[in-house]
């Protein structure tokens, strides 16, 4: 299917309202979805196809910057001095997050980095929770079994597949609401290490995403890549913990990769894309806190 018909899809889908399973829009950003959609259209002779899943140079340019991710990650967690990453003027980070702020950033360069028919978000977010320990961090993150109720309503189901060691390999069914309803089975290859009893982190690397047509009923189905409409084609997670002060510090770095907009509906339907893998990495975040405090 054409990326103009997906996004066409995706635009009906964000201007229907009281419809069940999708979230009331705004009449006023509704009107703006339908007058860019029509807009393109004119200016469009033909319609811009792309590939239904990633090209070759996309997922080389993200497993090049995750590369470099993970090696910076590694050199982090050698060194106890510098486990976290707190950005920002010296001594001012650490009493933000001690008074319960949750500190998020942007870490994509401001450049962008170059995914042809892709886009590739990096956000990073910290926080701390007195009492907390390291090793409730791990129990917490272990137990995949409690992460419907620990993470809802995001995370609807969660199952090991298979364990060795400090290795698992788990699926996940999340239902992600932002404007409209998207649900998606992925699949992680996740590992966890430790530096010291109070230094920790794990890495959860996506291996198998899909998008799930009427799930939960008798005509659930996973779409073939060539119906899926490019949400979400890759999702690392890698989180770093310290235990001090009388608590736990947490880090959490997410790196995605999604379709990119068509040409012309970036006023429209950017800030919205934008804003999905933001929001997803500070409810992740908001959540683990929470349940450390329960």
């Amino acid at each position: 299917m054409c990326n103009l018909q997906k996004w066409v899809k995706q635009i009906v889908f964000m201007t229907r309202i009281s419809t069940p399973g999708f979230v009331a829009l705004p009449d006023f950003r509704g009107s703006l979805l339908v007058c860019g959609f029509w807009l393109l259209l004119a200016l469009t002779p033909t319609p811009w196809c792309v590939a239904a899943e990633p090209g070759t140079a996309a997922v080389a340019a993200y497993n090049a910057y995750v590369a470099g991710l993970e090696m910076r990650l590694t050199e982090q967690h050698r060194s106890p001095s510098r486990f976290l990453v707190l950005a920002g003027p010296a001594g001012q980070i650490e009493p933000r997050l001690l008074r319960g702020e949750l500190i998020v950033e942007k870490v994509t360069p401001a450049s962008g980095v170059d995914l042809p028919g892709a886009m590739l978000y990096h956000w990073r977010g910290t926080a701390f929770v007195s009492g907390a320990k390291a090793a409730d961090f791990e129990r917490l993150m272990r137990d995949f079994s409690a992460y419907p109720r620990n993470f809802s309503p995001q995370v609807v189901q969660a199952k090991v597949i298979s364990q060795q060691g400090d290795r698992f390999e788990a699926t996940i069914r999340v239902r992600q609401k932002h404007v409209i309803t998207v649900v998606m089975d992925t699949t992680y290859d996740i590992v966890f290490g430790r530096l010291d009893a109070q230094h920790g982190y794990s890495i959860s690397r996506s291996t198998r995403i899909a998008e799930i047509e009427a799930a939960g009923t008798s005509g659930e189905r996973a779409l073939s890549p060539s119906e899926e409409h490019g949400f979400l084609w890759r999702l690392n997670n890698y989180w770093s913990y310290e235990e001090r002060d009388g608590g736990l510090y947490m880090q959490i770095e997410s790196v995605s990769l999604t379709r990119s907009i068509p040409t012309g509906l970036g006023w429209v339907i950017g800030p919205f894309v934008e804003s999905v893998p933001r929001e997803s990495l500070e409810f992740t975040l908001r959540s683990v806190c929470n349940a450390l405090r329960r």
